[in-house]
């Protein structure tokens, strides 16, 4: 297992979208990656992690979810993630590792629908809410070339820029 270099805002790989991954040619490969991406994640303090903060173009997330048990996750591996449906809204508090100490208020669903699959391969369909609806609208926009600050409505999204912009010469 190796822990991965997590890409930062400005890096073009964060705005592209990603490639589908075609289970049966990478099946090998993706436990590999699967567990580099779990202890990158795990070591950065993460609760979730999108391939392309790993500099991989495939449609991969990771999320580790806290439990209530100190030092305890629930590990979701989604391949090919899509939302099918978004219900209600919430303002949430999100950080991402490829904004190191920026923290934003952003609008997101309160319950999500997402179909994908598993690391066996095999079609999953979850419906979640709060915390966990949360990070996969996290990490499934990282996917589509979205980050968390394209969310911000224009004078927040500024203000967030001007930060990034301080915070980006410790990165």
């Amino acid at each position: 297992m190796a822990i991965l270099k997590i890409y930062k805002y400005g890096e073009e790989i964060l705005t592209q979208k990603t490639k589908r991954i075609n289970f049966n040619l990478m099946e090998k490969k993706l436990p590999k990656i699967i567990d580099d991406m779990t202890q990158t994640c795990l070591m950065m303090e993460g609760v979730g992690l999108a391939a392309p903060q790993v500099g991989l173009d495939i449609s991969l997330v990771i999320v580790m979810l806290p439990q209530k048990e100190e030092g305890k996750y629930k590990r979701y591996i989604l391949i090919n993630p899509e939302i099918t449906l978004k219900k209600g809204k919430v303002l949430s508090k999100e950080g991402c590792l490829s904004f190191p100490g920026l923290g934003v208020e952003i609008e997101r669903a309160t319950e999500v629908k997402v179909k994908y699959l598993d690391e066996r391969g095999l079609p999953v369909e979850l419906t979640a809410k709060g915390f966990l609806a949360i990070i996969l609208q996290h990490e499934i926009d990282h996917l589509n070339g979205k980050t968390f600050i394209d969310n911000l409505p224009k004078v927040a999204k500024d203000k967030a820029l001007k930060e990034i912009e301080q915070l980006s010469k410790e990165w």
